[in-house]
């Protein structure tokens, strides 16, 4: 499946849910609206695109805008030889999203770094708590409105 005709059906499969598409030589890149993303990701993962492999997932800090988080998702179809990346924009006032943990199981710890380093909730997740930086940890290191020499003693959470 070429990316002119996987464009075709997502928008015939979703009308009004993709937003932005750019094709950059093989890699095909897509904005949707928040609320779509679970069911274009579960669509994605099925047959014919056959999207079995969620490489990554990760989240931009773009403060100036209202909009002010791209959450960024990239999917491989090794049966296809295609890659697509799926971005979508989150509120800077509390960001976030479903949770793919349901979907692909290392959604579990992408999702929980992003957390832990920008904040965006992921809902329904099953275990959303921080993996790099301790639990009394106050703030989220990777925003652009993090101090940049902040220093922070850690603090004992039984104290």
């Amino acid at each position: 499946m070429g990316a002119e005709s996987l464009i075709q059906v997502l928008e015939q499969a979703f009308p009004g849910e993709v937003r932005d598409v750019s094709v950059q030589g093989e890699d095909l890149g897509l904005g949707l609206r928040p609320e779509a993303l679970p069911a274009v990701m579960e669509f994605l993962k099925a047959p014919p695109f056959a999207g079995r492999v969620l490489l990554d997932i990760t989240c931009v800090d773009y403060r100036r805008d209202l909009a002010a988080f791209e959450m960024v998702y990239h999917v491989l179809s090794l049966a296809n030889k295609f890659r697509i990346r799926i971005k979508v924009r989150l509120p800077g006032e509390d960001p976030a999203v479903a949770s793919l943990a349901g979907l692909w199981k290392n959604a579990d710890w992408l999702e929980r770094e992003v957390y832990d380093m920008f904040g965006v909730r992921f809902i329904g997740h099953p275990n959303l708590k921080r993996i790099l930086m301790y639990d009394g940890f106050e703030g989220y290191p990777l925003r652009k409105d993090y101090p940049l020499k902040r220093r922070q003693e850690r603090k004992d959470p039984g104290a």
